[in-house]
């Protein structure tokens, strides 16, 4: 499969790192948002204005279950809604222009809230961020999955995923630094710190090229060529790959003459490739990670673990540590079995153990080290195995012609899942309503464990293969568990060629993927002509 930079490593390739990079910043400002969102919560500050006195709590405030899942829950419902629409809008506007416009709703929407103190201007401005966060998660990661060499996607969607947590880090951090301050100035700092990222980024998109297989796919060929120039080092490669992205996007326009929303669902091949990617995005919410990163330093406040804030603050750090470590091997080992399912198996019995000690044992100094102990194992299995892969396989797994409308449905059941969490997580946590606190981990112990039951099942291995050797593998309606071995050869790789490298079983699959897309394109012809 042609690609411009291959056998280049790192170094060489520093200019389109260094773009996905940039743009890998967006989840910096999600991770913002439940680091210091989550602790505003347990700041007297904060409460003050928003919550109401209760003298039963450490605090001595409290905030109701009510006004809790609103705050957190309307992000996560405007980030559901905008990534909804990123199909739509990707139909007429590029990745670099909806993450301009994502970056300008960003400031915006922090200045309402900085400058409420009324219930009602607080819950419009989370509404406006999630909307912000919903395209930076969205149109960031479509960038990174179709600039980046095949070899250095999985270390970019890595990296992205890092940002998360470096957010949540700083956030958390941040909040410890303010919490005890008197009045608002505890909150509008940690508040404050929400700008740095969206007018970095702002500036920086003016100097980096628009993604080169979106440039394509709208048929500005000569766009694409000059953006794949400046992403690889290897200029005289950059024909062969462009030719073998226009064959890719070509043959499935031949297929289908347009592309929409319901194109997705239509034909069976797209329509198995949006449900893997939809399950995919949606491991995160099934890890019940919104429970432990939303409300994580109220839960350890109302559990009286320790040191709230410095507790979350070094449940944080390990998940940065572990997300790191996690970018050196994520090109070496495989997404499904290794990281996915050995990760979700770690998020699952952690929390049956946390719910089953405090059970047993509720309030104790022995059990509320257990818990914490329990919460960095947690995180290390989430942030180390689960998070970055679980966005990674879903924005792999879809068709280039329907990537935007495929990844955004995808992100918007994640967003949803996320949401429905953090919406009925005060409900079982909050002393107010349930009251379950640390038992919380019963309802998503066994969600952790069906789910590594899907992934062993359904969920193919595609790591390092590039988006159009992706596409290969599902026209040929292969099942799951032969994806890790199977040998592409490409649409448009001569005879000779074909031969040469890779013998008579390359050439057989050559035959028997060029038979598989005339047939499918012979039943697209065949229709139209009926209607």
């Amino acid at each position: 499969m042609p690609e411009a930079s291959t056998g280049a490593g790192l170094l060489e390739n520093w200019k389109c790192l260094l773009a996905c990079t940039l743009v890998s910043m967006s989840p910096f400002q999600y991770g913002i948002d439940f680091g210091a969102i989550g602790g505003l919560q347990a700041m007297p500050g904060f409460l003050e204005v928003f919550g109401h006195k209760d003298a039963s709590t450490s605090l001595g405030y409290n905030i109701s279950p009510g006004r809790q899942q609103l705050i957190s829950s309307l992000m996560t419902l405007g980030a559901f809604i905008s990534s909804s629409g990123a199909g739509f809008f990707a139909t007429w506007l590029g990745r670099r222009q909806c993450l301009w416009l994502a970056s300008l709703l960003c400031c915006v929407s922090n200045v309402v809230m900085m400058a409420t103190s009324n219930l009602s201007g607080l819950y419009a401005g989370r509404f406006l961020i999630g909307l912000a966060n919903g395209w930076y998660m969205t149109f960031a990661q479509l960038y990174i999955q179709e600039s980046a060499p095949a070899r250095y996607r999985g270390l970019m969607i890595s990296v992205f995923q890092s940002w998360t947590s470096i957010g949540t880090l700083i956030g958390t951090v941040v909040d410890n630094a303010t919490h005890a301050l008197p009045g608002k100035t505890s909150y509008l700092i940690p508040l404050g710190i929400i700008y740095i990222i969206p007018v970095f980024m702002f500036i920086g998109l003016f100097f980096i090229p628009e993604s080169p297989r979106w440039l394509v796919l709208v048929e500005r060929n000569e766009e694409a060529r000059k953006s794949l120039l400046w992403m690889r080092p290897n200029q005289d490669a950059v024909g062969d790959e462009l030719e073998e992205i226009h064959a890719a996007i070509l043959a499935e326009k031949q297929i289908a003459s347009s592309a929409s929303f319901i194109d997705i669902i239509k034909n069976p091949v797209d329509r198995r490739r949006t449900l893997l990617a939809v399950a995919s995005v949606s491991i995160q919410a099934a890890s019940g990670a919104m429970f432990m990163i939303a409300y994580g330093t109220y839960f350890f406040e109302m559990a009286h673990v320790g040191n709230a804030f410095q507790n979350s603050c070094i449940l944080t750090a390990v998940g940065v540590l572990v997300i790191i470590i996690n970018s050196c091997v994520i090109s070496k080992i495989g997404r499904r079995r290794v990281f996915l399912m050995i990760g979700m198996t770690v998020c699952g019995l952690s929390q049956f153990i946390v719910a089953a000690v405090y059970h047993v044992h509720p309030g104790t100094e022995r059990t509320g080290k257990v818990i914490v102990a329990m919460s960095v194992i947690y995180i290390c299995g989430y942030n180390g195995m689960v998070a970055t892969y679980a966005w990674l396989a879903g924005g792999e797994i879809p068709s280039q012609r329907l990537r935007s409308y495929t990844f955004g449905l995808a992100a918007a059941v994640g967003f949803a899942g996320a949401w429905l969490a953090t919406f009925t997580a005060p409900y079982f946590i909050n002393p107010d309503a349930l009251n379950w606190g640390p038992e919380y981990g019963w309802i998503w112990g066994p969600s952790c464990l069906l789910t590594v039951i899907w992934i062993y099942f359904y969920l193919p291995e595609i790591k390092n293969r590039t988006l159009e050797e992706v596409d290969e593998m599902f026209e040929a309606r292969l099942p799951a568990r032969k994806f890790r071995n199977y040998v592409c050869v490409g649409r448009h790789v001569s005879d000779e060629k074909v031969v040469g490298e890779r013998d008579g079983v390359a050439q057989e699959r050559k035959s028997a993927a060029e038979t598989v897309w005339t047939e499918r394109k012979a039943e697209a012809e065949a229709t139209v002509h009926a209607k």
